[in-house]
């Protein structure tokens, strides 16, 4: 089992910044990547980003390319997520994923933080 919580969401400007973190704890072994994905109201939730545990690739959906950067700690079990130039749409709440192998989906979450616009 994995436990993820995210923090660092709140109510920000559009141009502005946030960057959420997620701190991981729990099994540690079995992580393939791990990921950003947001859920807006009445839209399905999306993956934003993605980075790979034991390397470095990294994967953007094309909406916060330049924007957004992933990175981890994996010293300290940390994924974070830094957004810049931040727009009303990308206004939803925030989660962090854990997919344990290559051939298995993202299965752990974290309960997801806020993250809103303003115009």
């Amino acid at each position: 089992q994995v436990q993820l919580a995210e923090s660092g969401g709140g109510l920000v400007q559009a141009g502005g910044s946030l960057r959420l973190s997620c701190a991981a704890s729990g099994q540690t072994f079995g992580r393939y990547a791990m990921g950003w994905f947001r859920q807006a109201p009445g839209k399905d939730r999306e993956i934003v980003a993605r980075i790979i545990w034991s390397g470095s690739d990294t994967y953007y959906v094309d909406s916060v390319k330049g924007r957004f950067t992933i990175a981890k700690d994996n010293a300290k079990n940390m994924l974070y997520l830094q957004m810049t130039n931040l727009k009303p749409e990308d206004t939803a709440v925030y989660y962090c994923a854990v997919r344990p192998t290559l051939g298995s989906g993202f299965i752990y979450w974290g309960q997801g933080t806020q993250v809103t616009v303003s115009s």
